[in-house]
This record gives structure tokens, C-alpha cells and sequence, in this order.
């Protein structure tokens, strides 16, 4: 997959740190087709988000899985998933990174 994310679901989760994030991240994109779009460092605490894109059952998938490996060793704090963001909703995603 390249950088055009356009037509791709979002699956977005967020830990309260960033060890259980890149071990959530490894375990979602070795689970289901996913690329990870962005990984971004809460700056008030320890914790990240990250933002993963794919087919709607890939991020499904991935998500589970991320979740499920997340959990022995921090707190997920919220997650989602968006089968077809708007193109404002796009916009959106794409603010945050780097910030």
C-alpha cells in the first residue's frame, strides 16, 4: 500500500503508553493487511495513538488483535474503527500528524 489512504478504512486506537502502542502496532500489521498511517506521542502523559488504514475487515482484524496485545501491558483508553471517513473527516486525520 502507498500513502494514498483515499477509500481506505481508519481503525484508530489509543494506549497509555507507548511500549503497549508499537507492541499493539507490531501484532496489528503482522494480523491483517493494515498500514500503520501514524503513531503520536499523547504530550501530556506517556500514552500514543495510533492510526491504522486498510480494507474494513483487515482494520477489524488488526484492531482485535492490537487490542488483545496491548492489554497485558497497559490500559487501552479508546478505539474505533471508521469504514469510510469523509473527505472533512480525512482532513482531520491528517492535521494531527507530527503534532
Amino acid at each position: 500500500m502507498d500513502n494514498n489512504y483515499s477509500g481506505m478504512a481508519v481503525g484508530v486506537f489509543e494506549l497509555d503508553n507507548l511500549v503497549a502502542c508499537f507492541v499493539a502496532l507490531d501484532a496489528a500489521s503482522k494480523a491483517a493487511n493494515v498500514k500503520i498511517q501514524s503513531v503520536e506521542r499523547n504530550r501530556l502523559k506517556s500514552g500514543a495513538c495510533v492510526k491504522m488504514r486498510g480494507s474494513v475487515s483487515d482494520v477489524n482484524a488488526a484492531m482485535e488483535v492490537a487490542l488483545e496485545a496491548a492489554k497485558p501491558l497497559g490500559k487501552v483508553v479508546s478505539h474505533t474503527v471508521i469504514a469510510s471517513p469523509s473527505e472533512d473527516t480525512e482532513i482531520a486525520l491528517k492535521m494531527t500528524i507530527n503534532k
